[in-house]
C-alpha cells in the first residue's frame, strides 16, 4: 500500500492518521513535543475548543464518535455577562443544535489513542522535522531526547505542523509559492474559573460565557470537572492592554471595575495572570497546499486562523474529511487528489479566516447591543418559519456542511437584507409584523 509520514500528531495530524490507517497505508507519525499522555496536561497554553457539526461529522466518518463523546460538554448558546454582572442568553441554533466545549489537549491524547490501536501507526515524539527533500521525499529529522539526526522516505507527506510548519518553510522556497500571515494587535492569556467545593460548576455548564467590553472580552468554557477555561483577549499595548497591566494590584483593580462577576470566580486570577504565556493571533494563507503528488499541507500549516468563530480545530477535521472524499472520487490517485483538494479548498478556507476575524468585531462590540440582538431575533423568526429560505449565517457555518465560501457569499446576500430592515422607521416595535416579513421574503 505504501508509506505515508505525517508530520505532526496535533489534532488534525492525529485524525488523519486514522484515516491512513483504515486504508491500509503504513502510517509514521512524527511529533517535535514529548508524548502528552505521558506528562501533566499544562494550563495556560491553549483555547478550549468548540467542537460543531463539521467537526463532528469527519469524527464520525472515522468511526470515533463514541470516544470523543466522552469529553464533550454541549452548548446551547451564549451568556453575556455585562459590567454590572447581569446575563443575557442567546440560543446559537435551534432547539436540538449545539456546539460541544472540548478541552484540547484531553482531545488530542484521545485522538492518539484511536490511531495507536492500529497496528501499521507509530508514533514518533521529540522528533523535530529539519527539512524535506522535495525530490526525492527524504524528511530530516532530530531526535530531541539524544540530539541524533535521521533522515526517513516516504512515499507521501502529510504536513501538519501547525502554523509554523517546517514543511510549509520548504515549501515557501519554491517557485510561485504565495504566502502571507498576518497578526491581530490582541493575544490572549489562559485563566481558569476552578470548580464549586464538591465538583460542581459555578456558572451555567451548557452555554459559552462571553465578557464583551468593545476593544476587549473574555470568554469562558466548561471542563469535565466542574473548571472552566477563560481566554482573555485583550490588546498587546495601549491604555488597557498586557502591557499595562503590570502589578498584582493593576490585574485586580481592572478585573473589579470590567469583569466584576468574573473575579469573584477567580480565585487564582493572579497567580495565573503573571505565569501563564501571552500568545499571539495569527492569520496564515499560502498556495498551493502541495508539491506534486509527493507532499500536502493540511490543517494550520495551510490555513492558520483566530479563533473567534470556533472553526480553526473544525476546519482542519473537515480537511481530513474533504480530502477522504476527493480520495476515493479520484480512485486514490494521488497527484489528481492532491492538486484537487488545493486547488478547491482553499477558497473555503480563506473564507472562514475572513469570517472569524469579522465575528471578532462582533463578539467584543455587538453581542451586548440591544439593535445587534433585535436583528439576531428577526433572523431566528424568519429561519423558522421559512428554513428552505433562509439561515442565518451562523448556522450555516456551525451547523451545516455548506462550504465556507458559498455561507460566506450567503451570509453577504443576507447582510444587506438585514440592513434594509434595520433602517426602517420604528423597526423597535414593527419587527414582528406581516410587512416587515413580507418586505424580507420579497428581497430574498
Amino acid at each position: 500500500m505504501g508509506k505515508v509520514i505525517i508530520v505532526g500528531a496535533g489534532l488534525v495530524g492525529s485524525l488523519q492518521a486514522i484515516y491512513m490507517a483504515k486504508k491500509g497505508f503504513e502510517v509514521e507519525v512524527y511529533e517535535r513535543r514529548p508524548d502528552m499522555r505521558k506528562q501533566e496536561l499544562i494550563a495556560g497554553r491553549s483555547i478550549n475548543l468548540a467542537l460543531s457539526n463539521r467537526g463532528w461529522k469527519a469524527i464520525a466518518e472515522a468511526d470515533i464518535q463514541d470516544e470523543i463523546k466522552q469529553i464533550a460538554i454541549p452548548m446551547k448558546g451564549r451568556i453575556m455577562h455585562d459590567e454590572e454582572g447581569n446575563t443575557t442568553f442567546q440560543q446559537y441554533g435551534k432547539e436540538d443544535e449545539a456546539i460541544y466545549s472540548v478541552s484540547r489537549g484531553e482531545l488530542n491524547q484521545k485522538l492518539m489513542n484511536c490511531a495507536d490501536k492500529y497496528d501499521n501507526v507509530t508514533f514518533f515524539f521529540s522528533h523535530q522535522c529539519l527539512d524535506v527533500d522535495l525530490e526525492t521525499n527524504e524528511l530530516s529529522f532530530r531526535n530531541l531526547e539524544d540530539g541524533s539526526e535521521n533522515k526517513i522516505t516516504a512515499d507521501r507527506i502529510f504536513a501538519t505542523d501547525g502554523a509554523f510548519s517546517a514543511i510549509r518553510k520548504r515549501l515557501v522556497r519554491t517557485d510561485r509559492f504565495n504566502y502571507e500571515q498576518m497578526y491581530l494587535d490582541h493575544g490572549y492569556k489562559e485563566l481558569s474559573i476552578p470548580a464549586a467545593d464538591g465538583g460542581g460548576f459555578k456558572i451555567d455548564k451548557n452555554a459559552l460565557h462571553i465578557w464583551p467590553r468593545g476593544e476587549y472580552m473574555m470568554i469562558a468554557l466548561a471542563n469535565e470537572d466542574g473548571s472552566f477555561t477563560c481566554t482573555l483577549f485583550f490588546p498587546f499595548e495601549g491604555e488597557r492592554s498586557f502591557n499595562s497591566l503590570q502589578t498584582p494590584e493593576q490585574v485586580e483593580t481592572f478585573f473589579a471595575e470590567v469583569f466584576p462577576d468574573a473575579l469573584e470566580l477567580m480565585p487564582n486570577l493572579v497567580k495565573e495572570y503573571f505565569e501563564n504565556p501571552t500568545s499571539s493571533l495569527v492569520t496564515i494563507k499560502c498556495s498551493p497546499w502541495n508539491y506534486q503528488d509527493k507532499v500536502l499541507m493540511m490543517g494550520d500549516s495551510s490555513h492558520a486562523i483566530v479563533p473567534f468563530y470556533g472553526q480553526g480545530m473544525n476546519s482542519g477535521f473537515e480537511d481530513c474529511s474533504v480530502f477522504n472524499d476527493i480520495f476515493l472520487k479520484n480512485d486514490s490517485h494521488w497527484g489528481n487528489s492532491f492538486n484537487e483538494f488545493s486547488k478547491t479548498r482553499k477558497k473555503d478556507t480563506d473564507a472562514i479566516s475572513n469570517l472569524a476575524l469579522q465575528n471578532f468585531v462582533e463578539m467584543r462590540d455587538l453581542v451586548g447591543d440591544e439593535l445587534f440582538l433585535l436583528r439576531k431575533k428577526i433572523e431566528k423568526k424568519i429561519y423558522t418559519k421559512y428554513p428552505k429560505k433562509w439561515m442565518p449565517l451562523y448556522s450555516q457555518v456551525t451547523f451545516s456542511h455548506i462550504p465556507y465560501s458559498e455561507a460566506l457569499a450567503n451570509g453577504k446576500r443576507q447582510e444587506k437584507i438585514m440592513s434594509y430592515i434595520m433602517e426602517k422607521e420604528n423597526i423597535e416595535h414593527v419587527w414582528d409584523s406581516q410587512e416587515v416579513e413580507d418586505e424580507i421574503l420579497e428581497m430574498i
